[in-house]
């Protein structure tokens, strides 16, 4: 039989993280994060079992904008109390939203989508997309998400917005994604933020800040198996971020 005491010391040491991005230290790039100054508010809702430390990106989003708030939870009374501060017409804040409509069945031609009430296309584009204040992603996965849909039932009174992207998520292979749609949380933000604010550089600096991640990630990815996500459960999907994650 196998001596306890040896066995602890032969286990190994838990890798330490960031206390910023909560990543472990060596996918951690913080220190090449530029600060984005940009007009809209962010907000991002994480499910408290997300558990993607590798490749979530919620935090490295937020990390770009000083304003930004990431909220752990599963519900919160309404948009004021999850964002800590007043905020007086929740419509003008928009919520990716997690229903059935998708950008291709529709006859839509933007990158990004105001739907009505009924989940179709909404009339009046501009006007309603041009009023936005803020902007409330959910990060997880796909069953995660629609879970904090569900429970948050303030989110109605939020303008629904769908994406619709000009490239597949640049995770490729190292996550796959429901749908074909489905982004990761900061390239959700980044098709977001730059489209309603027509500021193309700030996709440039969160896609690019994103790409540094999956680029260190494949580089420990061999050393350090044990940083790979865990595989999600049968049954479930990966996340329609917009997330995302982490």
């Amino acid at each position: 039989m196998s001596n306890p005491a040896e066995t602890a010391a032969t286990a190994p040491e838990p890798i330490p993280e960031c206390p910023h991005c909560q990543k472990p230290l060596p996918l951690c790039i913080c220190d090449s994060v530029t600060p984005i100054e940009n007009r809209l508010s962010l907000l991002v809702l994480q499910h408290p079992q997300e558990q993607d430390r590798a490749l979530g990106t919620a935090r490295l989003l937020a990390k770009h904008f000083e304003g930004a708030t990431v909220r752990v939870g599963l519900s919160w009374p309404s948009l004021s109390k999850a964002l800590g501060r007043p905020i007086e017409n929740a419509s003008h804040w928009a919520v990716l939203y997690l229903g059935s409509a998708r950008a291709a069945d529709l006859d839509v031609e933007g990158e990004i989508v105001a739907l009505n009430r009924k989940g179709e296309v909404a009339e009046n584009q501009r006007a309603i997309l041009g009023k936005l204040e803020g902007v409330v992603l959910l990060d997880g996965t796909w069953s995660q998400a629609k879970a904090l849909w569900w429970r948050n039932p303030w989110m109605l009174k939020c303008q629904r917005v769908i994406l619709n992207p000009k490239h597949p998520s640049r995770y490729g292979r190292l996550r796959r994604e429901p749908r074909k749609d489905g982004l990761s949380t900061i390239e959700a933000a980044a098709t977001l933020l730059a489209g309603l604010e027509r500021r193309p550089d700030i996709a440039e600096t969160l896609n690019a800040s994103f790409e540094r991640l999956l680029t260190r990630y494949r580089e420990v990815q061999a050393e350090m198996p044990e940083l790979a996500p865990k595989p999600a459960p049968k049954g479930r999907r990966r996340d329609f971020r917009r997330g995302k994650r982490s």
